[in-house]
């Protein structure tokens, strides 16, 4: 490599993927990539042959949901050899086809002897990579100590884990955790529905509460709030009855649900549903979750007022912020922030970007409407006032987020201080497979103060009284929004933009 001169020969590849690692072929004509694209991370290749007619692209090797890493390229730069799912596969380079390598082997594990290592390992990366060398004022070695006999005398993976857990739990610290290799994937359906956990208690039957918009039961559009699930592929449902066990394996196949307006089944009818995983029910009613409270601050704000939620701190909620910050709130006085309960991420810099640009240019077409010029030129920016809301539950890279709103005085914080849970992390994994959390960046604000353990303040406090998120749904089964830092975030921002239109 010549550095002397490198900044008048450097050039940009136009890629078009987010890379996360990259190496030149052994024959200098192409860079093969790991990259996101869509959500998914596969691998690519793009050409740098100079001597190539065709103007170059990144050109996309592999095509699954799986995660890649550990790529290596064949001497002869025809194929590249990758981790898929703990399985080595091979791609080639001109055709993209990927095939797996056979690879059996035979191994015996003596745990009395894992077990010692595993615990040595957890000890010495805590030891060379805990952010600080001071250790909380944990004497490390003692630790060591202290717990060695407790770890050669574990029985099991599971109990050596929590040995290890109760040793790294002497450090006090946020972003720490040993967990067991992951497992299968869960195979219960989920219908889209919730139920009245009195009723159930009481007379061991299910009666709907809630049916969660776009979920199998939501798209039957036969089920309602108050029906009564009386069988599953005629099974009766009861007391004596599990309805997991009953929706086992029933992911996206057809399952019949026998409903009636009544517990005594009278006008009952089959509806035909396609069961979902767990996670997507979640994401479904996350959604809904922020769907009533943006219903709720406009209601609470005479119409003044728009809404947001950050799930937490990753690229696609980041994407998902520049979606429901849409032209509705653009219409907007003011926009209520909300990262209540977000347990973090990397991206609180690009958020706090949309918020803190302002306007300094509008731009129009001949006949059309006047934009912000930011706009216009495809920057997000919201240039409105806003107010934000956090809660105990507002988690490290979200606390990155409060402080930089506060910093950048930005606007009022309301509800509760955060966890004070800040530390940046990495992860790895153990030799028995067990993944392992490294704390290893402190984190502190501009006056150099440490914020692990040090929650991010609020200016107006208000703890919500216990039970209120669980009068959510009235008594009649109606909408019944009750969130008392949502409308103290409200009143603060209506108060602090005034009567009139900014």
């Amino acid at each position: 490599m010549v550095f002397d001169g490198l900044r008048q020969r450097l050039s940009l590849l136009p890629v078009g993927v987010d890379v996360s690692w990259q190496q030149i072929t052994p024959d200098g004509k192409a860079v093969v990539m790991i990259a996101g694209a869509e959500g998914q991370q596969n691998l690519y290749v793009y050409s740098i042959d100079e001597l190539a007619r065709e103007r170059p692209v990144a050109r996309q090797l592999t095509s699954t949901s799986a995660a890649k890493s550990g790529a290596q390229i064949a001497p002869d730069s025809k194929e590249v050899y990758f981790l898929e799912g703990g399985r080595i596969r091979i791609v080639p380079i001109e055709r993209g086809d990927s095939r797996a390598l056979s690879v059996t082997a035979e191994m015996d594990v003596a745990f009395a002897d894992e077990k010692l290592e595993v615990f040595r390992q957890a000890w010495t990366l805590q030891r060379d990579n805990f952010y600080d060398p001071k250790y909380h004022g944990a004497d490390w070695n003692a630790a060591r100590e202290r717990f060695a006999p407790y770890a050669a005398g574990a029985q099991t993976p599971d109990e050596l884990r929590r040995v290890i857990s109760l040793m790294i739990g002497e450090l006090n610290a946020s972003h720490l955790g040993i967990g067991a290799p992951g497992g299968p994937e869960p195979s219960t359906g989920r219908l889209g529905l919730r139920f009245d956990r009195a009723e159930y208690e009481k007379a061991g039957r299910l009666r709907v509460t809630e049916v969660i918009a776009l979920g199998p039961a939501a798209l039957a559009r036969q089920i309602n709030a108050g029906d009564y699930l009386l069988a599953v592929n005629g099974q009766s449902v009861g007391a004596a009855m599990n309805l997991d066990a009953m929706l086992d394996y029933t992911i996206g196949k057809r399952v019949t649900l026998t409903v009636a307006g009544s517990a005594d089944g009278a006008n009952r009818r089959d509806v035909i549903v396609k069961p979902i995983n767990r996670a997507t029910e979640k994401a479904l009613l996350y959604r809904q979750w922020v769907e009533s409270n943006r219903a709720f601050v406009e209601k609470a704000s005479g119409g003044r007022l728009g809404y947001v939620h950050m799930l937490n701190m990753s690229a696609q909620a980041l994407e998902q912020l520049y979606i429901d910050l849409d032209a509705d709130n653009h219409q907007r006085e003011g926009v209520v922030v909300d990262i209540r309960n977000n347990s973090g991420g990397f991206v609180n810099v690009y958020a706090i970007d949309v918020l803190a640009r302002r306007g300094y240019l509008n731009m129009s077409v001949r006949g059309g409407p006047t934009s912000p010029a930011r706009t216009v030129l495809g920057q997000r920016s919201l240039e409105r006032p806003t107010i934000l809301v956090t809660n105990q539950h507002s988690l490290s890279d979200a606390e990155d987020f409060t402080e930089g709103y506060r910093a950048l005085k930005l606007g009022t914080v309301v509800g509760e201080p955060t966890a004070g849970w800040i530390i940046y992390t990495w992860g790895g994994t153990l030799i028995d497979g067990s993944s392992f959390r490294l704390p290893r960046m402190r984190v502190t604000d501009t006056q150099g103060r440490d914020m692990e353990l040090h929650p991010r303040p609020v200016d107006v406090q208000i703890d919500r009284p216990l039970g209120e998120s669980a009068a959510r749904v009235g008594p009649d089964f109606s909408p019944a929004v009750t969130d008392s830092q949502l409308y103290a975030a409200v009143q603060e921002l209506l108060k602090q933009i005034g009567a009139g239109r900014r």
